[in-house]
């Protein structure tokens, strides 16, 4: 499984960048609400920290011909090549812009999915990329970690090309168990990333090791 992080806040990216493996970097509105910044300043800033690495940009538009020439005006306007992927919603509309994108030769990751057959029905459409939301489902008491698993189960089972997003977490223990039933990648949060990462006995285990050889380690670098 792979990592994306779920922000758009550049100081977090930068840090993250620096030291996680990240594959690439997920947006949705409510993201981009979150730093109150225009889109049209915070998307370049975003694209130059990225590089060659994933980006994924929702949409905001309805109607299925809107989403697609919103979608067609971020790859021109900002020069993006085959790691930029298009964020379409699994509405009725969304559904047909999915194809139309696909069509048009341009990725998409099919999102705000909370079901098995949502996320079936958008990989028919042909989206790369389909995005259950985990902690979302599990609030409502509808298993989300269970519903990634028929996802892929679905996947593997039809020898679909899409791949799984999993998204929307609130514990480590989410995200563990979304890789441990198969998806391909998780886009996560900051703060989780931070947490995921972290122990406080590797800590410990950091400070004994410093204990136990500094005064032995005599050869110079």
């Amino acid at each position: 499984m792979i990592y994306l992080a779920d922000t758009a806040n550049l100081n977090e990216l930068k840090e993250l960048f620096y030291y996680f493996p990240i594959e690439g970097v997920t947006t949705n509105p409510t993201i981009i609400g979150t730093e109150n910044k225009p889109l049209s300043v915070i998307l370049p800033q975003i694209i130059e920290l990225v590089g060659n690495r994933m980006i994924h940009v929702q949409v905001i538009s309805h109607k299925a011909e809107d989403m697609v020439r919103e979608a067609k005006a971020y790859k021109a306007k900002y020069d993006l090549g085959d790691n930029y992927y298009a964020k379409i919603p699994v509405s009725l509309e969304g559904y047909k812009a999915i194809a139309m994108l696909k069509d048009a030769g341009i990725n998409v990751t099919a999102t705000a999915i909370f079901t098995q057959q949502q996320a079936l029905v958008a990989a028919r459409a042909g989206a790369d990329w389909v995005a259950p939301y985990v902690n979302r489902l599990d609030n409502i008491s509808s298993h989300g970690i269970e519903v990634v698993k028929h996802i892929v189960e679905n996947i593997d089972r039809y020898k679909l090309h899409t791949k799984v997003l999993a998204a929307s977490f609130k514990t480590v223990d989410q995200v563990h168990r979304v890789s441990m039933v198969g998806s391909h990648a998780a886009t996560i949060s900051h703060e989780i990333l931070e947490r995921l990462r972290s122990h406080p006995m590797t800590d410990m285990s950091l400070e004994w090791f410093e204990r136990d050889g500094k005064h032995l380690y005599d050869v110079e670098f």
